[in-house]
């Protein structure tokens, strides 16, 4: 009895493995449609005429405008952690949850010049702030230069 359930089951999968159809033959039909339709293309003349008339291109000036003064700021209360004090605007590029992650980046920033600072807003995140300043103005073209290598970098008000 168990060699015919065996026998049995040995002729089901046979009949079902022999009734699968292979999709290749779709990819095959597939491939030769597209190589009729590119032979096609190849094959028919290209005709263009251009009857463009010359342009003059004019060079490119660079134009340097003061920043307007309705820049986007945010406003927190913070507590200096590492630095030597916060001025009316400052540039933020980096908030961390961890002051460990922050002074990194702080690390990073004195080493390329800038006089970086962390401090801690209410909810305890560590803001590093690249660069600090009494006007907006230049709080905005250090902001816009930042923004090459910070590009999420932002402007506090004190």
């Amino acid at each position: 009895m168990k060699n015919y359930f065996v026998l049995g089951a040995a002729v089901c999968v046979a009949l079902f493995m022999g009734s699968c159809k292979s999709s290749e033959s779709a990819y095959k039909k597939a491939y030769e449609k597209a190589k009729m339709q590119r032979q096609t293309q190849v094959d028919q003349p290209t005709t263009t005429t251009t009857t463009a008339e010359p342009t003059t291109v004019a060079p490119i000036q660079t134009v340097t405008t003061a920043p307007a003064v309705n820049e986007s700021t945010r406003s927190e209360s913070l507590a200096l952690v590492n630095g030597t004090g916060l001025k009316a605007y400052s540039v933020v590029v980096g908030s961390f949850s961890i002051q460990a992650n922050a002074e990194n980046l702080q690390k990073k920033l004195n080493s390329n010049g800038y006089s970086a600072q962390i401090a801690k807003n209410a909810q305890g995140m560590f803001r590093v702030i690249a660069s600090t300043y009494d006007d907006l103005s230049s709080a905005v073209n250090s902001r816009n230069a930042l923004r090459n290598q910070y590009p999420d970098a932002w402007l506090l008000r004190k």
